[in-house]
């Protein structure tokens, strides 16, 4: 059996790690995106206008590494932030949605409102029937 290639993904177009791990890691079509907050890669920090801004952000900064997201994770520091994100994260994904999951969690990295972590596959996809 040939050795799967794993490649570490570092890109200046969404925000540096802020502890030990990856932005994201590529093993053979699959990439697995960290969880990223809505922070501006230049300046590192959280954008300024609440839930939706920091899930444009995210959204901006993470589903752009990859050619087909299939898989996310939605962390919000608010459930009651649900339909908020949900109204920005559409605008990013308008048909075939990925699969999801959404948490409430006691609490975010920095103070954030909403992280959010992806899978996605590289290469060409055909969405089947």
């Amino acid at each position: 059996m040939a050795a799967l290639i794993r490649r570490i993904i570092c890109t200046t177009k969404a925000p540096a790690a802020i502890g030990p791990y990856s932005q994201a890691v590529l093993v053979d079509r699959t990439m697995y995106i960290s969880g990223q907050l809505g922070m501006n890669p230049a300046s590192g920090q959280l954008v300024e206008g609440g839930v939706q801004a920091q899930t444009r952000q995210v959204s901006t900064s993470t589903f752009p590494l990859s050619a087909a997201v299939v898989k996310t994770t939605v962390l919000l520091a608010d459930m009651n932030d649900f339909t908020s994100v949900n109204d920005v994260y559409k605008q990013f994904f308008s048909t075939n949605y990925p699969a999801r999951a959404a948490y409430q969690v006691a609490a975010l990295p920095r103070g954030g409102l909403v992280e959010i972590e992806a899978v996605a596959v590289l290469g060409p996809l055909t969405d089947a029937s």
